[in-house]
């Protein structure tokens, strides 16, 4: 009988429980089965998986990064969804404001997500710092810490960064492209009202992580199976929409500079 493949995730929203269920179903079906280990925290799954408890963690950015740091460089990116590629944070402004360039916001105040954010805070604030203004020094910061742990997975912080942004109590907000996006289809953001400001260098996000000792004949069928998903299929397509994919690609990692600047200049895993 094959060997049951235990997959870690971060239940930052109760659609992840279902649709992991569509993806082990999948696995089954396919002669690749897996069990799926439901974390609360990203720190708890990379626990989990430096100590064996997961073959695979579906890791944040940030997840990624302290699963490196932790394992002296010797984990791997093995896959990744097609929308988890060149993302970018926008710095977004009130239409009608007078700042025109980053440097205009020395002595204002931004609204940025969780702590733990890469799209919403670390990566945002780590663009102010490379044009030279130090967050909570030169520029005020109003952090919305909602769902610490989740590594900014949900939209809860960004959602009240740019509420706050409207409400007249921060002259800037922190958003990632894709909500940004989003909110502007559904009506959520006027145009009319809000303009982007600056957006930051182009980042990665999530990546499948596994250990350096994970068999890679079992590496090579889980794959295989995952690249069989195809958006095509009615089925999967319920459960890509509902993940944000089109498309399971190759796991990559020459594109979390930003990230890994703005956690090294903020001390991040330091003050963890």
């Amino acid at each position: 009988m094959p060997r049951t493949v235990l997959v870690g995730a971060v239940l930052y929203d109760p659609k992840v429980a279902g649709i992991w269920e569509i993806i082990a179903d999948f696995f089954d079906e396919h002669g690749c089965p897996i069990d799926v280990v439901f974390f609360t925290n990203y720190e708890r799954q990379v626990d989990a998986l430096l100590a064996g408890f997961v073959d695979i963690a579906w890791n944040s950015p940030l997840a990624w990064l302290d699963a490196q740091r932790r394992s002296n460089g010797t984990c791997r990116a093995i896959a990744m969804r097609d929308t988890d590629r060149d993302r970018v944070s926008h710095l977004v402004v009130r239409s009608d404001d007078e700042i025109q360039s980053v440097e205009d916001l020395r002595g204002k105040t931004i609204a940025v997500g969780a702590e733990d954010s890469p799209q919403a805070t670390l990566i945002p604030l780590g663009m102010l710092q490379r044009a030279g203004l130090e967050p909570y020094r030169d520029v005020q910061v109003k952090r919305f810490d909602l769902l610490v742990g989740k590594h900014g997975d949900h939209i809860g912080g960004e959602a009240e960064a740019l509420k706050c942004l409207l409400d007249g109590h921060a002259d800037a907000a922190a958003l990632l492209d894709l909500n940004w996006q989003a909110w502007s289809s559904d009506g959520t953001i006027d145009p009319k009202q809000v303009r982007i400001l600056a957006s930051t260098e182009r980042f990665d996000h999530c990546v499948f992580t596994v250990r350096d000792d994970f068999a890679a004949e079992v590496e090579q069928q889980w794959l295989a199976v995952l690249y069989k998903m195809s958006y095509d299929n009615p089925q999967h397509r319920q459960m890509m929409d509902l993940e944000g994919l089109k498309r399971w690609l190759p796991g990559r990692t020459d594109c979390f500079s930003a990230l890994n600047d703005a956690v090294t200049q903020q001390r991040f895993f330091e003050k963890s």
